[in-house]
């Protein structure tokens, strides 16, 4: 199970975080978001051997980070804009399947678990 926290309303420009821990052993944790009336797509990546990833719309203003210790991942959004509204999604590539690699890092069928979703809202 995924348990995601954070989210909420800002302003264009300002900065949210959040936080999305798992239950067990993960390989590779991310971060997905539905804007309104879109389908949902990839914001960003990180495994836990090393690496990350993410979609160029968001590159250069978040940041995913991990901690091995509590199996949990953070991403750290700044200079957000209003085109960031959206629900984001965490999830998880569960530790028993195989490992994943960097090409697959950004791709939603790689991943096993979800979170329930965590509403973030950029006012223009």
């Amino acid at each position: 199970q995924l348990q995601a926290s954070g989210g909420g309303l800002v302003q264009a420009g300002g900065s949210l975080k959040l936080s999305c821990a798992a239950s067990g052993r993960v390989l590779a944790m991310a971060w997905f978001r539905q804007p309104p009336g879109k389908e949902r797509e990839s914001v960003a990546a990180i495994r836990w051997r090393g690496g990350t990833s993410y979609a160029g719309s968001v590159k250069g203003r978040f940041t995913i980070s991990r901690d091995n210790a509590e199996n949990s991942v953070t991403l750290e959004m700044n200079n957000l804009r209003f085109e960031d509204t959206a629900i984001y999604y965490c999830a998880a590539r569960d530790g028993g399947r195989n490992g994943i690699i960097s090409s697959q890092l950004l791709v939603q069928g790689a991943y096993d678990s979800w979170g329930q979703g965590t509403l973030v809202t950029v006012s223009s």
